[in-house]
């Protein structure tokens, strides 16, 4: 793209991306390994205008935020030649670029004459359209301390009733695998408090009138306990919580869908394998404390790296659950990794989700590969290749 080009985009950027915005749809991909499309959106984060960058490489999806010279920067750098297409609609009108083989530029653009309203996108996040809406009393929500009981949010637990929606969107992505003609049996391994627990058996039950069996499982009796308290107080029959371990439950023979979040270390194998031997057609997992490729990895080429014990710790855990997304793979899921909330929360952010769809990847050698090289040990690539193999 000549320099003239570029600068006629970062014209079109300057004048677009703004409080208006509605999305950016940036697709056609001249490599098909690479970034296949990016949507970019407009947020308010503490107040200050982002945009938000969601890119898809494959199967996963990758978030980034930047300030709107930034934005225009990266756009401008993804149509120089990684994307060859651009529609863009904001509330001031509508763009549209395709690039040519040669890298030229053609730009459509429709004006609108008049704006109305402020924009809704730049509502405070939370105004945003949440699946359990701030103002409508959720009794469990209440019970929890998330929200008072005339359903306004409690300051302190925004946090939690943002991650708490963020969790049912996954759900509500994956709702075309659960059959709505029959009883699916949902189980949550170390269900803890249980506030996304209650929120599936809500969102699924209550409000999307699937019929299910949850099952929550947790290794803390008083936990079990308090939760099953509430449970018979909503009257949420089909919701049962059990004082068991991950690796030897055997309370059901057929699982749809499996939960796991922040299941410490390989606790989260456990659950994967036992949700990959029942067939559950869906699998969701925040991993946590992913020590064990840690505590055996040793490689010298790396050891420059692996001396600074902070990124040799987050290095192992990335690798870890990148590791497990391709085994979930090699298993006939089509799995993704996603951002479950922002960073700033929490750096466990990682949410793993697997589809069951399709053949098995034939990518068994390549994971070994890895792991010798790392000189490293996965409990999931024990439980389900070694498995396969005898």
């Amino acid at each position: 793209m000549e320099e003239k080009e570029k600068v006629q985009l970062i014209q079109i950027g300057r004048e677009f991306l703004d409080e208006n915005l509605l999305r950016i749809v940036i697709s056609n991909p001249s490599d098909k390994q690479g970034v296949s499309k990016v949507k970019v959106r407009p947020l308010l984060l503490k107040g200050s205008l982002i945009f938000q960058a969601e890119e898809l490489v494959g199967t996963q999806a990758f978030h980034k935020n930047y300030s709107a010279e930034e934005c225009i920067s990266y756009i401008v750098d993804l149509l120089d030649g990684t994307l060859r297409q651009m529609e863009l609609e904001s509330r001031k009108g509508q763009v549209r670029v395709l690039m040519s083989k040669k890298g030229c530029p053609s730009i459509k653009i429709k004006r609108q004459q008049k704006i109305a309203a402020p924009s809704p996108v730049l509502q405070h996040n939370r105004q945003k359209s949440y699946i359990l809406k701030e103002g409508t009393p959720v009794p469990f929500l209440v019970d929890l301390g998330v929200m008072t009981a005339e359903g306004k949010i409690i300051a302190s637990r925004y946090d939690k009733f943002r991650q708490i929606n963020r969790f049912l969107e996954f759900i509500e992505d994956i709702l075309p695998r659960l059959d709505k003609s029959r009883e699916n049996v949902i189980i949550d391994f170390g269900c803890g408090k249980s506030y996304l627990t209650f929120a599936m058996y809500y969102y699924l039950h209550e409000l999307k009138g699937y019929s299910i069996r949850v099952i929550g499982l947790d290794l803390k009796q008083t936990v079990i306990d308090d939760c099953n308290r509430l449970g018979e107080r909503y009257g949420y029959d089909m919701l049962k919580f059990y004082h068991g371990d991950i690796a030897s439950y055997e309370g059901v023979d057929h699982v749809d869908m499996v939960v796991t979040l922040h299941a410490c270390d390989t606790a989260t194998d456990y659950a994967m394998a036992k949700a990959v031997r029942w067939g559950a057609s869906v699998i969701l997992s925040v991993p946590c404390c992913q020590h064990e490729l840690n505590k055996t990895m040793d490689q010298e080429l790396m050891a420059p790296v692996f001396q600074y014990g902070l990124i040799r710790e987050r290095m192992a855990a990335l690798y870890t659950d990148a590791l497990r997304a391709e085994i979930l793979e090699n298993q006939g899921y089509r799995t993704q990794i996603l951002e479950f909330i922002d960073m700033e929360h929490t750096p466990k952010n990682i949410l793993i989700r697997g589809v069951k769809q399709g053949g098995k990847k034939d990518n068994r050698k390549e994971i070994q590969e890895i792991l010798e090289f790392l000189h490293g040990k996965l409990t999931l690539a024990d439980l389900l290749l070694e498995e396969d193999m005898n």
